[in-house]
């Protein structure tokens, strides 16, 4: 469990990183903020009593993301390779079957350090921002807060819409039930549960993670509707909303960008490997 010293000061190095650059780190706070006594996951280098590098690791069912940083002025000295080596151990002992390594895809030093190790480029992914546009209520589809019976559910939304296995979507879904400070929705039409969605506000900001909706269901006008709904009431609420979608999902950004989501940044994940 990180303290809230080391908490305080990978904020104030995030922002020396952002500072003045046309990107923004996804270093997964409602994560960070939960860490697990038990589990290694965070890796720091200080100078001077002052942190310098961090890296994080992100475990996802069978995959795990890193993402990380180095105070400009400190950059070019081996600190980052230096905590991917200590990372690398662990996530071996911890034996995930896909590591992705996250970087902005402005960011020239993360791209530079991505080509001195081996991994290949797998996918983009789009952190969009709502602009105001008028929408209207769905009476059609409704959404309620999860509870313990609706973990099968929850599991089988991850193994048919983000290909988890069944024994690793069911350890996720209690990990991060008991970890992230999150809101957890059912969506239900016609009274029966078709989809799921995470909420999770931090820095005055709302943000939607988890959006699923059964294959079968799909199709239909409802993941517009739920999207709807959500971002009417979030709205309403004083929120900023924000949601992150891959840039080959093609038919999600369509969505997204229907209900009123443009794009403002994007990270590059790369495989190891």
């Amino acid at each position: 469990m990180l303290t809230t010293k080391q908490l305080t000061e990978i904020k104030e190095l995030q922002h020396v990183c952002e500072e003045g650059e046309c990107f923004q780190l996804k270093l997964n706070w409602d994560m960070l903020q939960t860490r697990e006594a038990n589990e290694i996951n965070d890796f720091f280098h200080y100078e001077d009593g002052e942190l310098v590098g961090f890296l994080g690791l992100y475990g996802f069912g069978n995959k795990a993301e890193i993402c990380g940083m180095v105070a400009p002025n400190y950059r070019r000295k081996g600190i980052f390779t230096q905590l991917y080596y200590q990372a690398e151990k662990v996530l071996e002992e911890r034996g995930f079957k896909k590591i992705l390594l996250n970087t902005p895809s402005s960011s020239d030093s993360g791209k530079g350090f991505l080509q001195s190790i081996p991994c290949s480029y797998s996918f983009s992914e789009h952190q969009m921002r709502w602009e105001e546009t008028e929408l209207i209520h769905k009476e059609e589809v409704n959404l309620r807060r999860s509870t313990p019976n609706d973990l099968e559910t929850e599991i089988q939304l991850d193994v048919q819409c983000f290909h988890f296995e069944e024994d690793e979507a069911r350890d996720y879904n209690v990990r991060i039930k008991r970890e992230i400070m999150e809101q957890f929705y059912i969506i239900e039409s016609a009274g029966k549960p078709v989809g799921k969605m995470r909420i999770s506000h931090s820095d005055g900001e709302a943000w939607i993670y988890g959006f699923a909706i059964f294959p079968e269901c799909q199709g239909k006008g409802i993941g517009r509707k739920a999207l709807t709904n959500v971002i009417i009431k979030e709205h309403k609420d004083g929120f900023p909303i924000f949601l992150e979608v891959e840039a080959k999902n093609a038919h999600a950004l369509k969505l997204y960008e229907s209900c009123g989501f443009t794009s403002y940044h994007s990270q590059d994940y790369y495989k190891k490997g």
